[in-house]
């Protein structure tokens, strides 16, 4: 799905996420998440075995909404999960880049994410909810 231009720009900010799943009972679980945009998937990352990671494999479906305020996108669509971890790394350092800049980005990658099984986390988005945006 191509993304509005508006609704890229939006997007394109480092704002957090927040990435909704589906527990196994069928209630929500939400979580906050760092997330880039590319092309118009979603790259998100996270620690192997977690909640969010076990409701994904269980379960594709996926929202992730991000907020600025009150004016927001809420993206929906199935996920594809890779767990290489040469690329899952590569992808938490650049995450961490993206949020903390690249000293601290680099310094986490070191000391914290590459002692970790990491998840790398792709929405396909099929449907965009924006309100507010100009």
């Amino acid at each position: 799905m191509d993304l509005q231009e508006n609704v890229r720009a939006f997007i394109e900010q480092p704002r957090f996420g927040v990435l909704a799943t589906i527990n196994e009972n069928g209630t929500p679980q939400q979580s906050v998440v760092w997330y880039d945009l590319v092309g118009n998937d979603i790259l998100m990352n996270t620690r192997f075995d977690r909640v969010k990671d076990k409701n994904l494999r269980r379960d594709a479906r996926a929202s992730l909404c991000v907020a600025d305020g009150y004016r927001y996108v809420t993206l929906e669509g199935e996920v594809e999960i890779n767990d290489d971890q040469p690329t899952a790394q590569a992808d938490i350092l650049h995450l961490a880049i993206r949020y903390d800049g690249e000293e601290s980005g680099n310094q986490q990658s070191a000391e914290k994410f590459s002692r970790q099984q990491r998840v790398t986390i792709t929405l396909k988005v099929s449907k965009v909810l924006a309100y507010e945006l100009d």
